[in-house]
């Protein structure tokens, strides 16, 4: 069985698995915190490309080594793709070789978390705080100071460079 046809095997396990397990395809993280920002599936259209649609509100992972955001080195502020929210800082930025922009810390107050079975074993998925857009995982396997790595999805974010 090819990779990707077990990933989909493993994907529909957890996602039958996941309430059995404690866990719910939609948890409260990925509900927007701020009112403002409680959009319709078509508002949500609207504003979204196809792809980054799917990856934030629909919770999709793009292909690996698909995003000019893993290889952007500049000084800046990784923003949500959704609603703007300044959520990662490049300073935090490393090359993780996963193919995926990867930081080892968000900015202060800026992504919610919620454990995912969809591969039915849990991992932690994290979310902008105020759209509630899907945004990627956090593994444990980062570089120091804090040993995280949150592995985003480069369609889920927007760059702005300093100055």
């Amino acid at each position: 069985m090819s990779p990707i046809h077990r990933r989909s095997l493993l994907a529909a396990l957890g996602s039958l698995l996941s309430p059995l397990l404690g866990g719910t395809v939609a948890e409260a993280a990925s509900k927007p915190a701020d009112p403002n920002w409680k959009l319709s599936e078509s508002e949500w259209r609207k504003r979204l490309s196809p792809e980054a649609f799917q990856v934030l509100r629909k919770e999709g992972t793009e292909r690996p080594f698909s995003s000019p955001l893993d290889r952007e080195k500049r000084k800046g502020t990784f923003v949500c793709a959704g609603c703007r929210l300044p959520l990662f800082s490049s300073a935090a930025k490393f090359d993780s070789r996963t193919g995926w922009p990867s930081f080892w810390q968000p900015l202060p107050n800026a992504v919610v978390t919620k454990t995912d079975f969809k591969l039915i074993v849990p991992r932690t998925e994290y979310h902008c705080r105020r759209c509630g857009g899907h945004q990627g995982h956090v593994f444990n396997d980062g570089p120091r100071p804090t040993g995280k790595r949150y592995c985003n999805n480069g369609v889920a974010l927007a760059f702005v460079p300093e100055g």
